[in-house]
């Protein structure tokens, strides 16, 4: 029984460790209380040591659960390996993975300078290919385990670098899913829109210029996704405005996607 009052049955998908990147602020945060709740022990993921370990003390005094730190920046590859070496380890397995780490891109893709572009790819697209295919590895291994990569609906249109990459994780998570088909392993995107989180601020967005009715909430989108990681479906994204938006990003004709994009961008500047 958690401390929520609500019973984890056996047939849930949500149990045993979970490990979280990401997992001290936004949507990584709302995921780990989520899980908390449901009775799962966690392995939090981080640059910031001293965030880190408020926030593991918050989650063990809240949920009663195990709550395991691991200091590492995703876009290295040495604590990356750090990672895997956590996942993959057999004596205390992690069942469930939720690959949330990333950062906003607004360098132009035309800029001669690509080190930003560089350190988001090994960021959230070299990390999470590691990290899924070492996770999905060992649960495949043992016939049963979760693994959510945090997508986003911007993937679906043109914005630059963040969209490709989102577009890669994307179709990477489905692709995984198609190779352990049938293992007791499920791989599910989460393609959340606007989410109220600190990460628009770091990344340098205006909020001002989203409207409000566009907004959407970090823990409703992550209980909608783990309901649809219960139901076993490959894609989630949270709420009907977005899910709406993302059928006729990818249905619409492309121009008229390209020409609505370059609407929205010409609003953030």
């Amino acid at each position: 029984m958690t401390q929520t009052g609500e019973s984890t049955t056996a047939e849930s998908k949500l149990r045993g460790r979970a490990l979280v990147t990401g997992g001290t602020s936004g949507i990584g945060l709302s995921f780990a209380r989520a899980l908390a709740s449901r009775g799962c022990d966690l392995v939090l993921v981080a640059r910031d040591e001293a965030r880190l370990v408020k926030t593991a003390e918050q989650l063990r005094w809240r949920y009663g659960v195990e709550v395991e730190t691991i200091v590492a920046d995703l876009s290295r590859r040495d604590d990356v390996a750090a990672v895997v070496a956590r996942l993959t380890d057999p004596v205390s397995p992690v069942e469930v993975l939720v690959n949330n780490a990333g950062k906003g891109v607004h360098v132009p893709l035309l800029a001669e300078d690509t080190g930003e572009h560089e350190q988001a790819l090994d960021l959230m697209v070299r990390a999470v290919l590691v990290l899924g295919g070492a996770a999905g590895r060992a649960m495949k291994a043992r016939g049963h385990g979760v693994v959510v990569n945090v997508a986003s609906v911007a993937g679906l249109i043109p914005m630059g670098g963040y969209s490709a990459i989102k577009s890669w994780v994307r179709t990477y998570s489905e692709s995984l899913s198609l190779e352990l088909q049938g293992s007791g392993v499920t791989v599910t995107a989460l393609l959340p829109g606007w989410v109220r989180t600190e990460f628009h601020e770091r990344a340098g967005i205006r909020a001002s210029s989203i409207p409000d009715a566009l907004w959407l909430d970090a823990d409703r989108v992550v209980e909608d996704c783990l309901a649809d990681v219960e139901r076993g479906r490959v894609r989630s994204v949270p709420s009907k405005r977005f899910a709406t938006l993302a059928f006729l990003a990818e249905h619409a004709p492309r121009p008229l996607v390209r020409r609505a994009t370059a609407i929205i961008k010409g609003s953030r500047k």
